[in-house]
């Protein structure tokens, strides 16, 4: 990195892809843990999983019906029905050893439950009369009510061939095979999977936790009354939700006053559960951009070496290395990035105007949570498509779209997908637009080199949906 020292002369201007190749350097994946199974939802295995067991480990039904031997079934019709003799039930959760089928006899089978020794086959309830001696049944009786119990006799109207019916032992996956791959996220199917081969948790890469919080004595909670010059914080909602929506738990700080000794304090007492902290505003030029001025001055006051044991939380702050840049994008031109207290845990700095924010979070934070769950695919999609004016623009073409030169510009869009994509511009380009921010589910691209795009021509596009 480079020193605050040489960004406050403004001696450079990084690029997009440089400040993201600087973060990716530095944030290194969390260290795996094991977790109980819905704790480890949306985390990343580190190992390979075997079955200790087939699945599923014995023949059973896929239907409630009556276990049989498929050759007594085979001239059974509805004006002919097999006629059978019921010996007993076999329930799920039973052994299915107590009963044997003969020759000429059945057992009532429940789903699940295992076939019972002698039997090959399963005839479904609805192609017999249910053991009633009417036509054919439309469920089977329960147990308690049930005429004769579960005895007598039951008629067959259909046949069923050899193992139909019967889910094979290991028919899904046998003893040995592998289960998941390291690398695999867990998903509601991989932990019904991990749970039916009985592992009760999985090591894996933990989700980051991700502190979020803002800055700006302007900013009002939600609810609250406005006062006069006073606008409601809305960026750290928008941060938090996409801090979750990427896969972090989130802890959402309120808005901090513009205060450089309030927000020291206010990040002293968030590191001991911050895998990484995220700030919102005060990174700019202005006279009360807090958190440049607060870590600016902490990185000066930095002391050499390690901390010395019994350092508090005062001094663990004042461990800083925390670079602010310019940009060359829009919005987003003032960034800051580095690592703060003992753990040096990254902190990212990002711009107060909400559109600035939320762009500066898809391209550097999201990248960034990605990186520390272990995950190999850290970027949003990325697509070509075909630039065409804005909804509602009336039958006059408007003029095309500019960007300064030299600059990335990255302005809302919505996105139609299909064999010919095409993507419109939604709102203007101001960064405190944050009503068209809600209606975009894209981002367009316009590169550094490019000045002007005319309608009709191929843009880049990144998803966001």
């Amino acid at each position: 990195m480079s020193s605050t020292t040489e960004q406050a002369t403004g001696a450079r201007t990084w690029s997009v892809a440089e400040h993201l190749d600087d973060i990716l350097t530095a944030v290194q994946p969390l260290e795996p843990i094991e977790l109980n199974l819905l704790d480890a939802q949306g985390c990343v295995l580190v190992e390979q999983v075997t079955v200790p067991v087939a699945l599923p480990p014995f023949d059973n039904s896929s239907m409630d019906g009556y276990a049989v031997r498929a050759a007594d079934t085979e001239r059974a019709s509805e004006a002919s029905p097999a006629v059978l003799t019921v010996i007993g039930d076999v329930a799920a959760g039973s052994s299915g050893t107590e009963l044997t089928v003969g020759p000429g006899r059945a057992a009532r089978i429940m789903t699940g439950a295992p076939l019972p020794p002698g039997a090959d086959a399963v005839v479904p309830v609805e192609w017999t009369d249910g053991g009633t001696g009417a036509g054919p049944a439309s469920t089977m009786a329960p147990h308690s009510a049930a005429p004769q119990g579960s005895g007598g006799q039951v008629r067959v109207h259909r046949p069923v061939t050899p193992h139909a019916h019967v889910r094979a032992r290991g028919g899904d996956v046998c003893a040995g095979d592998v289960a998941l791959e390291a690398g695999t996220v867990l998903g509601p199917p991989q932990i019904a999977l991990l749970s039916a081969i009985g592992r009760p948790a999985a090591r894996v890469r933990p989700r980051p936790r991700v502190v979020v919080l803002s800055t700006g004595s302007e900013l009002a909670q939600p609810g609250e009354e406005l006062a006069a010059g006073q606008i409601y914080d809305s960026n750290s909602f928008a941060l938090a939700a996409a801090a979750k929506d990427a896969g972090a738990i989130v802890y959402r700080v309120g808005a901090v006053t513009d205060d450089a000794e309030t927000l020291r304090a206010t990040i002293e007492d968030q590191l001991i559960r911050a895998d990484l902290l995220v700030t919102t505003g005060g990174v700019s030029v202005g006279a009360y951009d807090v958190v440049k001025e607060a870590l600016t001055s902490v990185a000066e006051e930095e002391p050499e070496g390690e901390a010395a044991e019994g350092e508090d939380a005062e001094q663990a702050v004042h461990r800083a290395h925390v670079d602010f840049r310019t940009l060359a994008m829009q919005p987003g031109k003032p960034q800051g990035f580095g690592t703060i207290g003992p753990d040096r845990t990254p902190i990212l700095t990002l711009p107060g105007n909400p559109v600035s924010s939320y762009v500066s979070f898809e391209l550097f934070v999201r990248p960034a949570i990605r990186a520390m769950m272990g995950l190999a695919d850290l970027h949003r999609p990325v697509v070509r498509a075909t630039l065409l004016p804005p909804h509602g623009a009336g039958d006059e073409e408007p003029a095309p779209l500019t960007s300064p030169e030299g600059k990335r510009q990255f302005l809302r869009g919505t996105y139609t997908g299909g064999e010919r994509p095409e993507v419109r511009p939604v709102g203007g380009s101001g960064s405190h637009l944050i009503g068209a921010l809600a209606h975009a589910d894209a981002l367009i691209v316009l590169p550094e080199t490019v000045t002007e795009a005319a309608w009709g021509g191929e843009v880049e596009v990144v998803l966001l949906g």
